[in-house]
């Protein structure tokens, strides 16, 4: 099953909350335009509310949110700060903490292909979604396997790159599969080539449909989300 959608296209994600774990995010970028609140997990384990992304990438990908989803509530969960790499634990509770703070999506532009880390994944997915929280992640790209978006309980992407910003194919395979483009928000005078781009920003392009979706469908689950996104039931525009 291959189709092209941009899902309620009306929808801002108005009164969805999505925590961006990542780098931080800059607030004042003027394609961010503010976040609703952040914090930052250091390495070591210890919080701190200096969310600010000194990388680039969480700002890219908040901005990628925020173009679909102006009205939705931006969270920053920063725990990366010198570079795109932590220890799974800063992850496991960067997930638990966005799932505690009532995040509706926990956007995960990030992802490990360790299959060691199965496990504590696993159990991060399923404490997340006892509270209603709903994962969006990688689940594979160039024939690699990421975690925790190749696991159930997660709502799974892929890149295409054949696709614009503004619209995502699903796919049947094993389990729902969908395919967002793998390109940020353009930056004035910059050419594509040389911005970021990537499985972060399919990952990224793909949460602000589901904030759409939720804004119309504020109660749905994960099942419920992927049967509104593959267009099983009646939506909204």
């Amino acid at each position: 099953m291959k189709h092209a959608f941009d899902f309620c296209p009306n929808r801002t994600g108005k009164a969805v909350h999505i925590a961006i774990v990542d780098s931080g995010v800059h607030a004042e970028h003027p394609h961010v335009a503010g976040v609703a609140g952040g914090i930052f997990i250091r390495a070591d384990g210890a919080l701190s509310d200096d969310y600010v992304d000194r990388l680039g990438h969480g700002t890219a990908v908040a901005a990628a949110i925020r173009e679909k989803a102006p009205a939705a509530g931006l969270y920053a969960v920063k725990i990366f700060s010198d570079s795109l790499a932590v220890p799974i634990e800063a992850l496991i509770r960067a997930i638990d903490w966005a799932a505690e703070a009532g995040a509706r999506l926990i956007n995960l532009s990030l992802g490990t292909s360790r299959a060691k880390h199965e496990a504590v994944l696993l159990e991060a997915v399923e404490r997340a979604r006892e509270r209603k929280a709903i994962l969006v992640a990688a689940c594979e790209d160039s024939g690699v396997r990421w975690l925790p978006g190749s696991l159930p309980g997660v709502l799974p992407v892929r890149l295409d790159w054949s696709l614009s910003r503004h619209e995502y194919h699903v796919e049947q395979d094993e389990r729902v599969v969908f395919r967002a483009s793998g390109y940020p928000r353009p930056i004035p005078g910059v050419p594509a080539e040389r911005n970021l781009r990537g499985i972060s920003f399919a990952v990224a392009n793909m949460t602000g449909f589901c904030a759409r979706a939720l804004e119309a469908y504020p109660e749905a689950d994960l099942d419920e989300l992927i049967d509104l996104l593959a267009e099983r039931k009646p939506t909204e525009g």
